[in-house]
């Protein structure tokens, strides 16, 4: 599989899946806390980006309901196209978060919720230190994974198959520090997906804050 086609992958799994995905995943009560934590941080008004936005449920419409301004990206056309029409508050594009142009400063919050599973460990570290640019000063960041020492391996999920690459928490954690993040709390959690085909899986959130007096890293 070459490079191009190892890229698609993504998309093709996840529009396969469509809306079995936002109901295999609508239970998680630590992704709803995760919210709230954000929601009791950000000023009205707030500008955030949802990486990996999904359906816009539950995370773009939370945001959204709470007045601030969400820009979801995704690289899945179905999973932009739910989201577009059951989110309307919130604006969604379909393109892949390496190929965005982000401008420093330019979001006071971003959500990154386990849509970084398919990248390799050097992608995720530069994504994330992308985001962390792309934020404010004092901007916060929620970022989120299943917490497993694993890369590059072939599995399936929720009946598509997927290539899989993931961090320990405590790797994760050293990934947003050194990015120039202050990881200010964390919750770890077993969810199983509502699928038949689901399996239990651990989560972390990772509940995060920019270093104001520290650039990220580059």
């Amino acid at each position: 599989m070459d490079d191009e086609q190892q890229r698609r992958r993504p998309a093709a799994a996840f529009d396969a899946l469509g809306a079995e995905y936002e109901k295999a995943f609508a239970s998680s009560k630590t992704h709803r806390r995760s919210l709230k934590w954000l929601l009791g941080r950000l000023a009205p008004g707030s500008r955030v980006l949802d990486v990996g936005s999904g359906t816009g449920r539950p995370t773009a419409e939370t945001l959204a309901n709470a007045g601030h301004e969400v820009l979801g990206i995704d690289v899945s056309p179905v999973m932009v196209d739910l989201a577009t029409r059951q989110v309307p508050g919130a604006s969604f594009r379909c393109a892949d978060i390496r190929d965005v142009p982000l401008a420093d400063g330019s979001f006071d919050a971003v959500c990154v919720c386990f849509s970084l599973l398919q990248l390799d460990r050097r992608e995720q570290t530069a994504v994330v230190r992308r985001l962390v640019r792309a934020l404010t000063p004092t901007g916060y960041m929620v970022l989120a994974t299943v917490p497993l020492d694993v890369e590059g391996v072939d599995a399936t999920f929720m009946g598509q198959p997927v290539r899989v690459t993931s961090f320990t928490a405590q790797d994760l954690t050293a990934v947003a520090e050194e990015a120039g993040l202050e990881v200010l709390a964390q919750e770890a959690s077993m969810f199983t997906p509502t699928h038949p085909d689901a399996r239990p899986e651990p989560h972390v959130f990772l509940h995060c804050r920019r270093r104001a007096t520290t650039a990220p890293g580059v």
